[in-house]
């Protein structure tokens, strides 16, 4: 049977669907800083500037990400469930918060579409324990790199140990940022190390223990505002870090690159493979330069990804749709 072409209205109960899966992707310092408005077959996507981190995002670079990513749920749940999204990025010259405009059509029988994806966003959780020290097969490696390219990003798998240890330093000089900026550390605090039952921010419990080596490359939300009950462990010797890239470096990049994070994310979780950030030098322009690949010498990185074998992560608390819903109420019962 031919596929439909018609835009259906989509139903309370597939709006909800949609947009609690937009909601699950991760967010800088899971600050969520996303609205959606629904209009007949358009949704629309908008970032929330009250919810930027003025101090360790001034630009919104993160904030621009992080709505990408839910741009890429909400699409994989769209696919899924048989819908044809047609995505616009910033549909409006008016409006510089408008992230993209969804258009959703061709509703048919084809449920079952992006499943392996769709089934991974609920499962992807963000891993800050110690990884296994043994390396990606190189299937898994070429698996992620596929995904950004299908989002126009390049990911660089650094592995080669001299490379490897050149950006540990650079974490670790961004770390030191961190010490000396006391905005940047109170800021930070206010989002994490939260109490568990509230609906956005780090909870304590997912902040992980700390490395018992001080040169590991690991974020610590809470550095310079430690918290009680954290306990050191070995974390490997050998990590797996990946740079995350784009061609350019303006606001349509960046949610582009929040997409392509996503997709990586989703592709390493199916993999069994696990991730956390290490964006330290990136939120420093002199070291975000220096994160570039030395050798090709193109492209602006964008995220900073540590990947491997772990545990399974805790998920951790998202608001719920109705927080992030404007216009009409699309949710009520029909």
């Amino acid at each position: 049977m031919p596929a439909t072409t018609s835009r259906p209205t989509p139903s309370a109960d597939d709006v909800r669907v949609l947009l609690e899966a937009a909601v699950a992707a991760p967010s800088i310092h899971n600050t969520q800083p996303w609205r959606f408005e629904v209009e007949g077959a358009d949704v629309w996507l908008r970032a929330d500037s009250g919810r930027q981190l003025v101090h360790v995002d001034p630009e919104g670079r993160s904030m621009l990400l992080s709505c990408g990513a839910a741009l890429l749920n909400l699409q994989v749940a769209a696919e899924h469930f048989g819908y044809e999204p047609t995505t616009r990025l910033q549909p409006d010259p008016g409006d510089p918060l408008a992230v993209a405009r969804v258009t959703l059509s061709g509703r048919d029988s084809r449920s079952g579409m992006a499943g392996a994806l769709y089934d991974a966003i609920a499962l992807r959780h963000t891993h800050r324990g110690p990884f296994e020290d043994r390396p990606l097969p190189q299937s898994v490696q070429s698996a992620l790199i596929d995904a950004a390219a299908a989002e126009g990003a390049d990911l660089r798998l650094v592995t080669d140990q001299h490379e490897l240890g050149r950006i540990v330093q650079l974490i670790h000089a961004g770390d030191l940022e961190r010490d000396l900026n006391p905005e940047l550390a109170g800021e930070a605090a206010e989002w994490t190390g939260v109490p568990p039952d509230r609906m956005d921010g780090v909870p304590g419990y997912a902040l992980g223990p700390l490395p018992d080596d001080p040169h590991a490359p690991f974020r610590d939300l809470r550095r310079g505002r430690p918290i009680e009950g954290r306990q050191q462990e070995s974390f490997e010797r050998t990590p797996t870090l990946g740079v995350l890239a784009t061609r350019d470096d303006d606001r349509a990049a960046w949610i582009r690159a929040g997409a392509a994070l996503e997709r990586v994310l989703l592709v390493a979780t199916i993999e069994g493979v696990s991730a956390s950030f290490a964006n330290q030098p990136l939120e420093r322009a002199d070291l975000r330069w220096l994160v570039r690949d030395p050798r090709a010498g193109i492209g602006y990185p964008q995220m900073l990804l540590r990947l491997g074998y772990g545990a399974a992560a805790p998920p951790i608390p998202r608001r719920p749709v109705e927080e992030v819903l404007d216009g009409p109420d699309v949710l009520a019962e029909e």
